[in-house]
């Protein structure tokens, strides 16, 4: 895999968990609330109402959760009102436009940047704006049609920081974890994965189940993954959590810039750089014979390659029968003589037909199809 410089700028987010606390109180907006009272002054304490889901177009949802006079969001900015989110949102101004322009819809205040924070004489901190509990930054890397696998395959043998990285059984997704298996760690949790295999695992099913497989909006998602594939893009997320953000000093939006998420998610990105890697096309041994013209069906040659797994696993064979006579000169013309002993290390049962290195790129274009996110313009971020 050749090294390339990684733009910052095609970094953007596909989730935030955040909360701000207000200084009056918040419009009811749920048919439920729940009150908490002091069981020996029944004074009334605070009142709050469930967390909702505002929906949105495509099926799309947002969690929004109002209790007393502080409101917490958590979702993905990059896929409100949208089939997908292949390319998102490149800030986090254009995130809080989209998440104001979902609370105004139900009468709720704005979240703003802070521009100061309080540390109380309990130890607590308070904040006059949007306080981030959680951050996923993303980008798309692309290494071509057919090499999603062979890469992610060769990724997961490079560590990152001290996690050990993980391959899913499916091949398709790759995370890094503290003990190299799936559970992930309290700071970050980085992966990458084959986004065409996702959106065809998830996203494709969805949309032909809600609106069939003639509609427009079937097609669009199909010829996107159909893109995806096309030019084997791989999604490199990095999961910050809400631990790390503090630690970091990238909890308070508006009072860190915003180039240090970019300088984080680089750092991940850069895992592997110096990695060689190729990647292979590979033929069976039933696949072989077929290309080889030595059988005419392929029924006919997986019965002889049949043959030459029962001898990879140890079974001897009566040479003295025809059929065995026949079957052993078949495998013989590619190599395999099911007459000599097994040896792994003499015998391949596998036909490489084309070797090439894997080469990473950024910068393929967006393609001319592609429908963008609409930004809100008409909300007016307040500092």
């Amino acid at each position: 895999m050749s090294s390339s410089t990684i733009p910052n700028s095609f970094m953007f987010y596909d989730w935030i968990k955040a909360f701000q606390d207000f200084p009056f109180d918040l419009p009811k907006v749920a048919d439920i609330v729940v009150r908490r009272f002091d069981s020996e002054t029944e004074e009334l304490l605070s009142e709050s109402a469930p967390a909702f889901l505002a929906e949105g177009s495509y099926s799309t949802t947002f969690r929004i959760h109002v209790c007393g006079r502080r409101i917490t969001v958590d979702g993905n900015p990059s896929r409100v009102n949208r089939l997908d989110n292949v390319f998102g949102l490149q800030t986090l101004d254009e995130c809080f436009r989209v998440i104001n322009s979902i609370l105004a819809e139900y009468g709720l205040p704005a979240m703003t940047r802070c521009t100061r924070i309080d540390r109380l004489q309990d130890g607590s901190v308070l904040a006059d704006g949007a306080v981030l509990q959680r951050l996923d930054c993303t980008s798309n890397f692309y290494v071509g049609q057919g090499n999603e696998r062979a890469y992610l395959r060769g990724i997961s043998s490079q560590r990152f920081r001290h996690s050990i990285g993980y391959l899913y059984p499916d091949g398709n997704t790759c995370v890094w974890t503290p003990k190299g298996g799936e559970k992930a760690g309290r700071l970050v949790y980085p992966g990458n994965y084959n986004k065409a295999a996702e959106l065809d695992a998830h996203l494709l099913p969805k949309v032909k189940r809600s609106y069939g497989e003639d509609s427009d909006e079937y097609r669009y998602v199909k010829q996107l993954r159909d893109w995806c594939a096309s030019v084997g893009m791989l999604r490199s997320e990095i999961k910050l959590r809400s631990e790390f953000l503090k630690r970091e000093c990238l909890s308070y939006w508006g009072l860190f810039e915003e180039e240090k998420l970019r300088e984080v998610h680089g750092e991940f990105l850069r895992v592997g750089e110096k990695m060689t890697l190729d990647a292979y096309d590979v033929q069976s041994i039933s696949e072989k014979l077929i290309a080889e013209k030595i059988c005419k069906s392929m029924q006919a040659a997986t019965r002889t390659a049949t043959y030459a797994y029962e001898w990879m696993n140890g079974k001897r064979f009566d040479f003295n029968k025809s059929a065995v006579q026949d079957h052993r000169a078949r495998l013989r013309q590619i190599g395999i003589d099911i007459k000599l002993p097994y040896d792994t290390t003499k015998c391949g049962v596998v036909f490489i037909t084309n070797c090439r290195e894997v080469n990473v790129t950024h910068d393929v274009a967006i393609p001319s199809f592609y429908r963008p996110a609409v930004v809100p313009s008409h909300l007016r971020l307040v500092a």
